[in-house]
């Protein structure tokens, strides 16, 4: 068992060491981020999302709708109560705090989940693989989205008040901050994927090795990324990182697997729901941080110490569901 996350979790932390290596050695340097986050951000992760969507037919989707609920409940509840709790408890901006609140939230599915799933339940680990990331995109993300652009707003609103003491600050236009969040690839392409699913349409063979290319790249330019923002801000233990983390990495999968004990579920949902839970954070954090310019050494370490984290909490996971 050790062995098989060993395996799955490996190539995420070579590669986000390969990027600290490479900047620490002057091969690339932080100026260079933003380059790659767009890369990611524009193009290699909307397709991925895509393409993923249209993994699991949606005959396989309707056929395992408490596996879809629990999920549901388990990533946006997390998302919820995170948020809710930095924003009215703490006073954190908006944007922050959903960042926060993904960073807690969202597994891994896309990336570290493939290995680990795929060797523990082999074809049908595609359904939770692909749950996790309709459920990531079309709730939490656009939220986070929004809710980033808020701030970003305000804080360019700000910026250009105290060019000019005398002008009067206009209001922030919320609907158009939303409209442009929502008008990006990364939201708008993987919904519209999942809207084909339900339509029961099948992607061409061509189209999707097409754009599975460029799809492919995206966790591994976003954890690479990730090296070389650490090399450049260095890993940060402060209270939110390690709280975040421990909610990502135990709170999280925890309530998920007493929960379905309780309500008396079995295996595979059991093993398939709890597991895909207890997947480390989601390397998007880092490139939304990037983008909007918040919290970014906070959301490197994160995913940093999550995903060596993970390397006990998971196995600790599969041993009790096991």
């Amino acid at each position: 068992m050790i062995g098989q996350i060993l395996s799955a979790l490996l190539p995420a932390i070579i590669t986000i060491m390969l990027g600290y290596f490479a900047a620490w050695h002057h091969d690339f340097s932080q100026s260079e981020v933003p380059t790659l986050n767009r890369m990611v951000m524009t193009y290699a992760l909307p397709l991925a999302l895509f393409v993923g969507v249209f993994s699991a037919g949606r005959e396989e989707l309707l056929a395992d709708i408490p596996l879809l609920v629990f999920l549901f409940l388990a990533i946006v509840g997390t998302f919820v109560v995170v948020l809710l709790v930095a924003v009215f408890v703490f006073h954190h901006p908006p944007g922050l705090s959903a960042l926060r609140a993904l960073m807690a939230s969202g597994p891994s599915t896309a990336f570290v989940g493939v290995p680990v799933l795929g060797s523990l339940y082999g074809a049908t680990a595609n359904i939770p693989i692909a749950a996790g990331g309709i459920i990531i995109v079309i709730f939490v993300l656009p939220t986070t989205l929004v809710l980033l652009g808020i701030d970003a707003a305000r804080n360019d609103q700000a910026a250009a008040g105290a060019g000019s003491a005398t002008a009067s600050t206009p209001p922030i236009d919320v609907p158009g901050t939303v409209l442009k969040s929502l008008k990006q690839p990364i939201v708008w392409l993987p919904i519209a994927g999942f809207v084909l699913v339900l339509l029961d349409l099948e992607l061409p063979t061509v189209v999707e090795q097409s754009m599975s290319l460029l799809g492919h790249s995206s966790s591994g330019v976003a954890l690479f990324a990730s090296g070389i923002i650490l090399a450049g801000y260095k890993v940060t233990l402060r209270a939110p990182v390690l709280v975040l983390v421990f909610i990502k990495n135990v709170v999280q999968p925890a309530v998920v697997c007493f929960g379905m004990l309780a309500l008396d579920y079995g295996q595979p949902i059991l093993g398939q729901t709890v597991v895909t839970t207890a997947l480390p954070a989601v390397a998007l954090v880092v490139m939304l941080a990037v983008q909007y310019r918040t919290a970014i050494p906070e959301a490197a370490s994160a995913l940093l110490i999550s995903t060596f984290g993970s390397l006990l909490t998971i196995s600790l996971f599969i041993w009790l569901v096991s």
